[in-house]
């Protein structure tokens, strides 16, 4: 919304920029790259709260030039865009949940698209995806994007807890902080490349590793002691209910 940023946008990537997203979705004339031409993609990225009223401020650009509409908008189902937008549009609308990962080029993301979305749409969408996520997969129920945003979604924060943890078990145990930091991170990092290039199943690494009554046995055997993957399983449980809370409350909106 801010003249300086538009600007800096505009010069740094030789896009339109426009004061009125109705504007930007319908080709505003006298555009220099888009003029008078409708948007293919339109992609909501905005808090969840104000959703609804984004959405019905721009209903009847989007009503009329049916884009691909791309939500990474958490808790917000499709059924209630479609009703801010207009039942009857038949607007293609698809829910993307990437993760904070997508910011180095490691990102993570599930989809799930509604039946007006076309074969050539799912490809766009793709297209879109791919430039942010190694990782990507089609969910066949929206309420697959709620396991998604436990898994991959919320993901990073529980990696970051456990390196956290990890960090901090290594300076009380005498490390420079930065050094504990960088190994615990290097760890997670390599742990997670051979889960994604072995042809091992998780729990084969992670025995392969672990010799029997020795260090990484007893470190181990602590963590199942203190309930650790319970204790992860839980909190995957309690982001996928809040998911769906959330979901009924913006449904409100």
């Amino acid at each position: 919304p801010f003249d300086q940023r538009r600007e800096y946008l505009r010069t740094k990537y030789g896009v339109d920029v426009v004061e009125s997203n109705g504007d930007a979705i319908s080709g505003k004339q006298g555009m220099s790259v888009s003029s008078g031409v409708s948007c293919d993609v339109v992609v909501l990225a905005v808090k969840p709260q104000v959703v609804g009223d984004v959405v019905r401020g721009v209903a009847g650009e989007l009503s009329a030039a049916k884009p691909l509409v791309i939500s990474i908008v958490a808790g917000v189902a499709i059924k209630d865009l479609a009703r801010w937008i207009g039942i009857d549009s038949n607007v293609p609308l698809v829910r993307l949940m990437p993760n904070t990962p997508a910011l180095v080029g490691e990102g993570a993301a599930g989809m799930y698209a509604d039946a007006a979305v076309s074969a050539e749409q799912r490809k766009q969408t793709e297209y879109v995806v791919s430039k942010i996520a190694k990782e990507y997969t089609w969910v066949d129920s929206e309420s697959g994007i709620d396991a998604v945003t436990a898994i991959s979604g919320s993901g990073p924060a529980y990696f970051f807890l456990v390196i956290e943890a990890m960090e901090k078990a290594g300076v009380d145990m005498g490390l420079p902080a930065d050094a504990a930091k960088r190994l615990a991170a290097q760890t997670a990092l390599g742990a997670a490349k051979m889960v994604l290039t072995s042809d091992d199943d998780v729990p084969t690494l992670r025995k392969k590793v672990t010799s029997p009554n020795g260090t990484t046995h007893a470190a181990i055997e602590q963590m199942i002691a203190s309930n650790v993957p319970e204790g992860i399983t839980a909190g995957v449980q309690a982001c996928q209910a809040r998911c769906q809370s959330l979901s009924t409350e913006f449904g409100k909106l």
